[in-house]
């Protein structure tokens, strides 16, 4: 089940493999080193499961506060069971809402069948 926040969490290198695909497909715009700083500082949160992770980070806009899910990898089913805790945590945080950014493949998950949708289209260019 979710050891999510635990005193003694397992290190994110544990879930270095899954983590370092999750930010293949991101385009690497975070090393597994920035990840573990943003967590240590309190500004993500680490939620590890047996064989998958989910990181968040809260966002705070002016009329909203949101958990957005920027990282998650392992096993789809390990990860359909850990969302629900993750969700509650972040409305125990004052969250009325919660995004995710990811590949393509997401939206055909069972992310759709919990009523997630797609809101926006990220569009990007090296330049």
């Amino acid at each position: 089940m979710l050891g999510a926040l635990v005193e003694t969490p397992p290190a994110l290198r544990d879930y270095a493999e899954c983590i370092q695909k999750a930010l293949d497909f991101g385009g690497n715009v975070y090393t597994i080193e920035d990840v573990e700083r943003l967590i240590a500082e309190g500004k993500a949160q680490f939620f590890p499961g047996k064989d998958s992770v989910i990181v968040t980070e809260v966002i705070e806009y002016p009329q909203t506060k949101n958990l957005h899910m920027f990282l998650a990898g392992g096993n789809l089913e390990e990860l359909e069971e850990m969302l629900p805790a993750v969700i509650e945590w972040g409305r125990e945080q004052g969250c009325n809402r919660a995004s995710l950014s990811g590949r393509r493949g997401w939206e055909r998950s069972f992310l759709r069948d919990q009523g997630w949708k797609p809101t926006l289209i990220l569009m990007e260019k090296e330049i």
